[in-house]
C-alpha cells in the first residue's frame, strides 16, 4: 500500500536541501537515509535521500542527484509515497495511519449515527477527521482524545464525545455577540452554520 508521507516545500539555502511538510507520524522511519520514494507526480522520481536534519523546527531533506537550488525548487509541491505493508501498525498502540482511519463509520457516544471518514486533513495544532454525512454535507472533527474517545478497527467504528456545537446544526447561541461573529466558524475549522437556525 502506498502513503503520503510528505509534501516537498521550498529550497533551502544553495547546496540542493528542501523543506519538508511532514504527514507521517514516523519521520524518522519512513524519511531517513536511503529511503527510496515514489513521487506525485511520477516524473519527479522516485526519489533517494541522501541526508536529512532539522533545522528551526523544520525537516531539511536533500536528494541524491540535486545539488543546486535550482533542481531542489523544481521539486517543490511534489508529494513523497512510501510502500507500506498493509497490515503493518504504528509502535504506540494509540496511533494509527491515515488508510486503517479512512471509511470508519463515525458515532457519538449514545450511539447516534455521524456519517463516514472520507479524508484525514493533517494541519500543523492537531489533525481532523472529515466526516461525510448521510446528506453528503461534511462535518470536521479533530482528532483529539477529549473528542474520539475510541478507534474500534474490528468493528470499523470511531466512537466520539463532541462539543456543543461540533456536529449539532440547532447549537444554542450564547450571545448576540456570538451570534454576530458565528461566520468567523469556517476559519478555524469547525462549520459556517451556527447563525442559521438561530
Amino acid at each position: 500500500m502506498q502513503l503520503v508521507v510528505a509534501r516537498i516545500g521550498r529550497a533551502h539555502g544553495i547546496k540542493g536541501e528542501v523543506t519538508v511538510e511532514v504527514r507521517t507520524d514516523e519521520p524518522e522511519l519512513r524519511l531517513g537515509p536511503g529511503a527510496v520514494l515514489a513521487t506525485d507526480p511520477p516524473s519527479a522520481g522516485p526519489l533517494t535521500i541522501e541526508t536529512g536534519r532539522v533545522h528551526s523546527g523544520r525537516l531539511l531533506l536533500r536528494f541524491e542527484g540535486v545539488r543546486d537550488r535550482t533542481g531542489a525548487e523544481a521539486l517543490r509541491n511534489t508529494l513523497l509515497i512510501a510502500d507500506v505493508d498493509p497490515d503493518e501498525r504504528p509502535e504506540d498502540e494509540d496511533e494509527y495511519y491515515d488508510h486503517q482511519l479512512i471509511d470508519l463509520d463515525v458515532v457519538t457516544v449514545d450511539g447516534t449515527a455521524v456519517g463516514r471518514i472520507t479524508e484525514i486533513s493533517h494541519l500543523p495544532a492537531q489533525d481532523l477527521f472529515v466526516v461525510e454525512r448521510p446528506d453528503g454535507s461534511e462535518v470536521y472533527v479533530p482528532f483529539v482524545e477529549e473528542i474520539v474517545t475510541v478507534i474500534d478497527l474490528e468493528e470499523q467504528r470511531a466512537v466520539i464525545d463532541p462539543p456543543p456545537g461540533l456536529i449539532d446544526d440547532r447549537a444554542e447561541i450564547a450571545s448576540a455577540r456570538d451570534a454576530a461573529d458565528g461566520t468567523r466558524d469556517a476559519a478555524d475549522g469547525t462549520r459556517d452554520d451556527a447563525g442559521d437556525d438561530a
